[in-house]
């Protein structure tokens, strides 16, 4: 009988290790080449693992929340006749998806008595010499893209074309290719929860139960960067009431001319427009720090991250290029971005490479808060709920429409003046929202 290791492959950007979040295949279980088995996460991103082959699942190593080293071994597999059904289907598949003009009778899949094979080394892949080894997906999305496979260089076992080649074959010659499969990328705010109830306890006579929570997964690297931050930046956090008044009437105007089907507009997309003003005068505001080598680079296009809720937990998808958008645009482009992030469809670039934060809890927003920093950048702003209440205006008492903003600088090299004064120009602009337009 015939068994072919897997172990865990470098899943690129320096990953030396990666945590199990929850497998998607027990032992005993036959499954298809390109079936996911598990889902991992490193220090970047979550990432489903596919099937390399077609076979039978003998053991698995790891549970969820364990940290497994890349190259070691994940699973092994069955490959010989304990396979054949869910072997010869693949093939099948393969053969139904594959151009006319490369399909070939391929010599049966040659099985030994009790031989491992690593990863590496596949039967399989070399009783397939002669034409392109890819999976049937591959082939699909191929056929699609009006893509020739026997034109890319394979960079898997024996010349095997995977998934990232294809994509980037795609991206050279400018055909559409389709995203990598689960694929996310947490911020430094996190990206999807993996809060999973372990055990529940209850004692005769105790006034409650109790549940224990394994803090795996994305949660326990949102929990890890927040610690991070916390413990690495000495956060300044300043706070300014905001007359959004006019800025309310305005707001209200333009989404009574809007079409019933365009969503209305929210505070959001003006007071992005109006940091792209006064971040031009601030820009020690809009940059990363790089600890490593000591050095902040800043930014002169501004990235703003938009910190999201999600099903999954907090995500902060980007909006790219902010100078360059109108407040329409800007609205468009904040609405695909978080319902990409919600819907679990933003890719990884939509959710890392932000500059600057803005944070809201919308209705939630509450009186002031202290919002924590998106390493590796310098400052955060986060917008409370607003209501009307009296203020007194020119000596006489007047409702007004008072909002608070509420932001985060990292006091190492944002001088609280500085900080102080930015949060002042954004509040002229935001009561006079008139002068957002202007310049």
């Amino acid at each position: 009988m015939s068994r072919y290791v897997f172990k865990l492959p470098d899943l690129g950007e320096g990953t030396v290790s990666a945590e199990i979040v929850g497998w998607r295949v027990q032992p005993g279980d036959v499954v298809a080449e390109e079936q996911v088995l598990v889902e991992v996460m490193t220090e970047k991103a979550a990432v489903e693992v596919p099937s390399p082959v077609t076979g039978k699942v003998v053991s698995t190593t790891g549970q969820p929340g364990d940290l497994v080293p890349v190259g070691s071994e994940l699973i092994v597999f069955e490959t010989g006749e304990g396979a054949a059904a869910a072997d010869t289907a693949a093939a099948r598949d393969r053969d139904a998806e594959a151009p006319p003009s490369s399909r070939a009778a391929a010599p049966a899949r040659a099985s030994g008595n009790g031989v491992e094979h690593s990863a590496s080394v596949s039967a399989g892949a070399a009783a397939l010499r002669g034409r392109v080894m890819t999976s049937p997906a591959i082939r699909r999305k191929a056929r699609e893209a009006g893509i020739d496979l026997r034109t890319i260089q394979g960079s898997g076992p024996q010349g095997r074309i995977l998934r990232q080649d294809l994509e980037a074959h795609a991206a050279r010659s400018g055909a559409i290719a389709f995203p990598v499969r689960a694929l996310h990328a947490p911020s430094a705010q996190g990206a999807s929860a993996a809060i999973r109830p372990t055990r529940s306890t209850e004692r005769p006579g105790a006034t409650g139960a109790t549940e224990e929570i394994k803090v795996i997964g994305v949660r326990r690297l949102i929990a890890q960067r927040m610690s991070e931050s916390k413990r690495n930046i000495p956060h300044f956090a300043y706070v300014e009431e905001v007359d959004v008044t006019e800025l309310e009437s305005l707001r209200r105007h333009l989404n009574g001319r809007l079409e019933p089907d365009v969503p209305p507009l929210t505070y959001l997309p003006f007071l992005a427009l109006a940091l792209v003003r006064v971040i031009a005068d601030f820009p020690q505001c809009n940059a990363h720090y790089d600890a490593e080598r000591g050095v902040i680079i800043r930014h002169r296009a501004v990235h703003i991250g938009v910190a999201t809720q999600t099903p999954e937990g907090l995500k902060v998808p980007v909006v790219r290029d902010a100078q360059s958008r109108s407040l329409w645009g800007l609205a468009a482009e904040m609405r695909r971005v978080t319902e990409a992030a919600r819907t679990n469809r933003a890719s990884r670039e939509e959710l890392t490479g932000s500059t600057l934060t803005m944070t809201s809890l919308g209705k939630l927003g509450g009186i002031a808060s202290t919002p924590i920093i998106n390493a590796p950048e310098v400052a955060i702003i986060g917008v409370n709920r607003a209501v009307e209440r009296p203020v007194v205006v020119q000596g006489a008492i007047a409702v007004r429409r008072m909002m608070n903003l509420s932001s985060s600088f990292d006091h190492r090299f944002v001088d609280g003046y500085d900080a102080a004064a930015m949060i002042q120009a954004l509040k002229e602009l935001l009561e006079h929202p008139a002068t957002i337009f202007m310049g």
